[in-house]
């Protein structure tokens, strides 16, 4: 995946930039989004990847708890299911746009099997963020499979 920015008209419209098209046709016709829980911009993914998320949830968090409760009312209380028009469009709310602060242009940025949507100038800050961090900490990834 790539960071790709596009256009939003007046409708809220934007083009799901054709790379994540792809990966997201393989498993769905349908991407699903919702308000990110950690910054100011829109979380997308393929059902599937949602349904892991529930899964996961179940298995790992008590069932009852407050913790539990909570993130599922935010994230599947939250999550949108959108289909493409016939040139790749989804149509976002006007609730996803202003957490993200979106006008007219957003920005798509990978991240594996997910991807953001983000305000174009909050994207610079974070991204300068994250690489002052990165920098600052340098990560190492361990090779337990070998190379």
């Amino acid at each position: 995946m790539d960071t790709i920015i596009n256009k939003v008209d007046t409708k809220g419209r934007v083009s799901l930039p054709s790379d994540y098209r792809a990966i997201v046709k393989e498993l769905s016709t349908e991407i699903v989004c919702y308000r990110s829980l950690t910054s100011p911009c829109i979380e997308g993914c393929a059902e599937e990847l949602l349904e892991k998320i529930a899964s996961d949830m179940e298995t790992s968090l008590d069932f009852f708890s407050q913790t539990q409760d909570e993130l599922t009312n935010l994230i599947f209380g939250d999550a949108r299911r959108f289909s493409f028009d016939s040139t790749g469009r989804i149509l976002l709310t006007e609730k996803l746009l202003k957490h993200a602060q979106i006008t007219d242009t957003a920005v798509f940025v990978g991240k594996g099997r997910k991807f953001q949507i983000w305000n174009p100038e909050n994207w610079e800050k974070e991204e300068a963020r994250i690489r002052a961090e990165i920098f600052k900490n340098r990560p190492s990834l361990s090779n337990k499979g070998g190379m």
